[in-house]
Formats: structure tokens, sequence, C-alpha cells
């Protein structure tokens, strides 16, 4: 940086070391984030003023103090304190700085008023049916949970913009949603976060653990959601969290070790459901001396679980099973054996009996399972979507100039395969990779294809699919030949 350019800058002691100024790129501001000690790691909002010493190092009166009760009483063996010059303490650079990552945004103070772009307030919330509006352009089917999910985000941000205005205070409406795998849970959570302009942080239960066992803590779901809103406490304090898989902490049963990834998770959890400041660590996922460490308040973050639960459907059915008796009103036995929707009668008591502690159930007040995937509603899921799978391989023949087309019984046909998978929408991917593999592999060799269309012959394997020549009839290629697997 010149002499002569750096003169114009009006504030340059706020310039961090290593910073550019040029006409194109803005200049990042030391003083937007909190200085970070550099022998502790800890901000300045949890240790008070810092001392700067040469080199840009930031240093707490703490850990000032403790390392002169050290020379004092031990000595120095590695420095003569007699010759010690200031420029002995020049390092390296590349040791001094500090990982963007690692960072921490300032709060702004009380008294202070935010900016108008800042300013959460009732107006700027879609209401539930925008939300669900916009939902049903990605989301197939799924009404009851579409509602749910979008009333519980309106209601929970109306009780953030609403916090403090009178003495009725407003609980949180943190969701457990239950489907099984391929029904479409993390789907809609990860379109909700591009509908909301808030941070969103998805997160794996199966990798958290209690404290002092190897893992993740479970503050490590609340850094996650810090590193979504760019270390920015205040943003992330307004977040939403998804944590997956969250059947797998589930209490173990019959088992006399300690518990670690299962009943420890969930009693871990409670503090950061209902809501608690949590010393979390910045840029990392664990503690350890060189990350620094803030402070998280968890009162207004959502918390969104989501989960499979394997094996509640026989839990369900045993409960609702309970009636079957000799006399006219006896329900059968086999009554709810073919229901498809049967996780929809679910009950606190059956995820009691499935190994979730009443605890942590009863800080998730919203449950609400989603529709298992029927042949109709595979079939909408392979054309209806913004981002459908048929308009993705559409548009990848459509830059070789080729038209592709799929007809009514080829998507049914499709749509029975993935049924007999028993995995949900997941399994429509892996079926057309397979049938489209020769196509997409012989079709770049002849340039006078111009439209393919896919039958449902050649999905059960007993013929070819069809196609029509540039300027010529209908024909078929005899080259494209089914797999042999």
């Amino acid at each position: 940086m010149s002499n002569d350019y750096k003169d114009k800058v009006e504030d340059k002691d706020i310039l961090d070391k290593g910073d550019t100024v040029t006409n194109e790129e803005p200049v990042e501001k030391k003083a937007d984030y909190e200085d970070i000690c550099y022998i502790c790691r800890r901000p300045e909002s949890k240790v008070g003023k810092m001392l700067h010493i040469p080199n840009d190092i930031c240093i707490c009166s703490d850990c000032m103090q403790k390392t002169f009760d050290t020379i004092n009483k031990n000595g120095m063996p590695y420095m003569d304190l007699n010759n010690f010059q200031p420029g002995m303490m020049n390092l390296n650079n590349n040791l001094n700085e500090i990982p963007k990552s690692q960072k921490v945004k300032k709060k702004k103070p009380k008294g202070e008023k935010a900016s108008e772009e800042e300013v959460f307030n009732i107006k700027n919330i879609p209401s539930p049916h925008i939300i669900k509006g916009e939902l049903d352009e990605y989301v197939v089917g799924q009404e009851h949970a579409k509602k749910v999910i979008s009333v519980a985000v309106y209601n929970h941000y109306k009780r953030v913009a609403a916090d403090a205005l009178d003495d009725i205070e407003i609980e949180k409406s943190n969701m457990l949603m239950i489907g099984p795998t391929g029904s479409g849970k993390t789907f809609l959570v990860k379109t909700l976060a591009r509908l909301l302009n808030v941070p969103l942080a998805i997160t794996d239960a199966t990798s958290l653990t209690e404290a002092g066992y190897i893992g993740d803590d479970v503050e490590s779901v609340i850094s996650k959601l810090l590193a979504a809103a760019d270390n920015d406490v205040e943003k992330a304090e307004k977040g939403i969290i998804f944590i997956d898989e969250i059947d797998k902490i589930a209490k173990k049963k019959n088992v006399n070790n300690r518990d670690v990834s299962g009943e420890s998770v969930q009693q871990g959890l409670l503090k950061l459901l209902e809501g608690s400041e949590v010393e979390v660590p910045v840029g990392a996922t664990s503690k350890n001396a060189m990350v620094p460490m803030t402070t998280v308040n968890t009162k207004n973050i959502l918390f969104i679980c989501g989960g499979a639960f394997p094996d509640l459907e026989q839990i369900i059915k045993t409960r609702l099973n309970k009636q079957s008796s000799i006399g006219f009103s006896a329900d059968l036995k086999d009554k709810y054996d073919n229901d498809p929707n049967i996780l929809q009668k679910v009950a606190v008591e059956d995820l009691r009996e499935f190994g979730m502690i009443p605890e942590f159930l009863g800080r998730l007040p919203i449950v609400y399972a989603l529709e298992g995937m029927t042949k109709d509603m595979l079939v909408k899921v392979l054309k209806e979507p913004k981002n459908a799978i048929l308009k993705q391989y559409k548009k990848l023949l459509q830059l070789d100039e080729v038209q592709l087309e799929f007809d009514d019984g080829a998507l049914e046909a499709i749509a029975k395969k993935a049924l007999e998978k028993k995995t949900g929408a997941r399994a429509l991917r892996a079926i057309i990779e397979e049938f489209m593999l020769d196509i997409m592999y012989e079709i770049p060799k002849d340039d006078a294809i111009g439209k393919v269309i896919i039958t449902r012959e050649y999905i059960e394997k007993k013929g070819v699919p069809v196609i029509e020549m540039r300027g010529m009839a209908k024909g078929t290629i005899p080259q494209i030949s089914q797999n042999a697997n």
C-alpha cells in the first residue's frame, strides 16, 4: 500500500495487518471485531481491557500478571531480562494473526440504536401462507408438516420481535419432526433456510457425545450457527438450528456401560433447548487453549429436531392394539399392519418407550410426523418441483442439443421400483442414474440424434428407448443396450 494513498485514509490506526486498500475492495475495520488475548484466546468482552504490545499482539491483564509472577518466582530461562529489548517480541506475523473464522464481532451497546436494515420487526416476517406457498414450489405433499413448520417459524419470530414489550413472555416453539427415511425432513428445512433471511445451521446428532469424551460437545451445534452468522453473536441468537438423526441419541436399553452418546447427550441438550447462556468456541467445534470463546444466549434460537425413528411403528401398533379383546367392540390385531401413515398416530408415551427422556420431550412441544411416500407422490417428486430430477436430466441433454422425454408409463415404473427399495425419494436418483448411464454415454457419439423418449419397456428392461433423428422419422437405438445387471 503506497504512502500517498495511505494518507488519504482517515482512520489508519484501525487497519488490520496485511489489509490492502483498493478502490474496489472495502477496508475491513479492526474496530468491528473484538480483541483476543494472544495467550488465553479469550475475547475482550470476557476479560476486559487488553494490553497492546508491539507487532499487534493483545494480552489480557490476567495473563500478563501470571507472566510477571512466573518471572519473579522462577526466573525466565529463555530470556535475559537485563538485555531485553522490545524488538525481541516481534514474532512472525503469521503466528500473531488471528484467523478471520475466529474473530468475533462486537455487540452493540444497549443504548445504541440499530440501523434500519438491522431492525427485526413483525412487518418483515412473511406470513404462514406465504412461507407454505414457497415451500409448495419445492416440496411435494406433506401438507400438514408444511403448515405446522410455517406457523411455528412465524410465531417464533413474532416472539423475537415482540420480546419484552409487556409482562407476557411467549415460550419457544421447538419442534420434533418424525418421518421415514426419504420423506423430505432435511430437504424441508434446507428449503426453509433459503426462504428466510436468518442464519441456519444443520448438524447431525450422531457425532455428539458427553463432555469429556471423544466427539463433539453439545455446544458445537451453537458454534456451527455462529459460523453461519459470520461470527455475529446478535445475529446468531435469532437463528434456527436443525439437529438431524435425533433418534440416534435415544437411551440405550439393557446397557451396563455409560451411555455417553445417548441419554447423556439428551441431558446436555436440555439447557440449549430451554434457553441459557452458553460459552462456545469460535471457529472450531471443540474447546481448546488456542480457540477463542464467546457467550451465546439460546433463548431466541429455534430448534428443529428430526429423525426417522425406526421401529417406532411397532411401539405405536402395540399401544393401539391394547384395545384388542374378545367382543363386538374389539379391534382386529392386524388393523394397523398396512397403515402407511402409522407414524402420524405417535404419542409422547411412544417416544418415551423408544428411548427419549421426558425432560427432552417436554422442551419440544410441537411433535408432528411426515407422510410416507406413495407411488403418486413419487411421480410428482420426479416432475413437479422447481428442481425436479427429470428437469435436471433434461437440462443436461439440452446442453447437447437433445430433447429428453419420459412417458407416463416410465414414471410409474420408476416410482414402483423406488417403493420396493423402501428408502423414499432417495431411491429415485439411483434408479434414474442406472437407466440413463448408457443413454448419456452413447448420445454424444451421434450428432444426428434430436430427441430421446424413455418408455416403460426400457425401465422394465423389455425394450430400448425411442429416438427421433434430426429431420428423420422415429427409430430406435440398438446400440443402447440394457445393463446386464
